[in-house]
């Protein structure tokens, strides 16, 4: 078995570079036979997982984040689009959030994972595909799509290079909240259900967590063929302050503002503001007048899942 490992250099603040040689030992020690290409900037890996899914591989394996991960995934989707073979995923996780691997159940340790991938467990999981006024094309996800004041907090954590993981998106949501506070007016479409009121937020959640470590949809399941989302309305400064530890524990579920929703398509219109969007931890537009989403249930193989 062939693999294509796309490795991304600047993961994880750098800690992607700093891992490949660990990494192609570690690859060696368990007898996988593999290539090994880095990506040379944001969008690249999107090309080398199109251009190489014809190429005579198995499978590829992502070292990166979620947002490495997202774009190999769409990079294969644009290959099966035109015809190639489906190739199954696996990853390697030295990101910043690192949350598909944590709904999965993927070590995020070097040498466990691979030696999850090694023996070659496979599961499918559900993928998101969604379009937007700024990418009519559409963009496919594994774990999220986040609208309104997580995807804000995005472009800031985007700006903390001083430190990663959660205490980055922490940080990010802390200075968001005297940043960003002002809820859009959405309309928002849920299979046959309409809500029209100010959203702080919209998460639309395939997996739990985001941020690498707030549970946003503690009950979500990445092969259940539905999203759950949590809508969140206007609330004060104080009052956000006091709801953001309950996001980390997932104890937000039963809060009055809250509101956990399912659905397998949505469509939601901003009528008062534009929406800033992420999809897996990356920011796709900061200023969005509408967005479609559906689910597309067992689309994307994983090796070396525990589910």
């Amino acid at each position: 078995m062939k693999y294509l490992v796309i490795a991304n250099p600047g993961s994880g603040r750098g800690s992607g570079a700093r891992q490949i040689p660990l990494i192609e030992e570690m690859l060696r020690r368990h007898a996988l036979d593999f290539d090994l290409l880095r990506t040379e900037g944001p969008g690249h890996a999107i090309t080398l997982a199109a251009q190489t899914a014809t190429e005579g591989y198995d499978a590829v394996i992502s070292v990166g984040g979620d947002g490495t991960i997202n774009e190999i995934v769409n990079g294969l989707m644009q290959a099966r689009a035109n015809g190639a073979p489906q190739l199954p995923l696996a990853f390697l996780s030295v990101g910043t959030g690192n949350d598909l691997a944590f709904g999965l159940g993927v070590p995020t340790e070097i040498e466990a994972a691979c030696r999850g991938i090694a023996k070659n467990h496979r599961t499918k999981i559900d993928l998101g595909f969604a379009k937007t006024d700024d990418i009519p094309d559409g963009r496919y996800f594994c774990n999220c799509i986040g609208i309104g004041f997580d995807a804000a907090g995005g472009i800031l954590a985007e700006k903390i290079t001083w430190t990663s993981g959660f205490l980055a998106y922490l940080i990010a949501a802390l200075q968001n909240i005297f940043l960003y506070y002002k809820a859009l007016t959405l309309k928002i479409k849920l299979d046959d259900e309409m809500i029209e009121m100010p959203s702080l937020l919209v998460s639309i959640m395939n997996g739990q967590r985001i941020g690498g470590g707030f549970l946003i949809a503690p009950n979500a399941l990445l092969d259940d063929g539905i999203f759950d989302l949590c809508i969140a309305e206007e609330v004060s400064r104080p009052r956000m302050l006091t709801l953001l530890p309950r996001f980390v524990s997932g104890t937000h579920t039963t809060q009055p503002e809250i509101q956990m929703k399912r659905a397998r398509k949505i469509a939601i219109t901003a009528l008062k503001g534009t929406m800033p969007i992420q999809t897996d931890g990356e920011i796709i537009c900061r200023a969005s007048g509408e967005i479609s989403i559906e689910i597309l249930p067992k689309y994307l193989e994983i090796i070396g899942a525990a589910i």
